[in-house]
């Protein structure tokens, strides 16, 4: 069984999503971006629709993990501020990048 520590730091992964999409957009690797040979990012051919999904996705995967009781991430003491963040963060750039 995870312990809350092992599920927060797997679910760390859902905020560096957020946070990078939220900064890069379209230049977000986690929203499809590349790079040329020459190492230059290159946009994402992702349309917003598909950008949004992803991030509503880690939002709510984020949502499932705080409400966890087995392991009791819910009750649990340990500093979700990063999480509860980047859950605001997510639904801000929904709402702020429509499809």
């Amino acid at each position: 069984m995870a312990t809350v520590t092992e599920v927060l730091t797997a679910a760390t992964d859902s905020v560096s999503l957020i946070n990078d999409i939220n900064t890069k957009g379209r230049n977000s690797m986690y929203a499809g971006s590349t790079k040329d040979v020459d190492g230059d990012v290159v946009a994402s051919i992702w349309t917003q629709a598909q950008i949004n999904e992803a991030v509503q996705l880690n939002v709510d995967h984020l949502e499932t993990i705080l409400a966890y009781t087995d392991p009791d991430v819910a009750g649990s003491s340990a500093n979700k501020s990063s999480y509860t963040t980047a859950i605001t963060t997510g639904n801000t750039y929904i709402s702020n990048n429509p499809s």
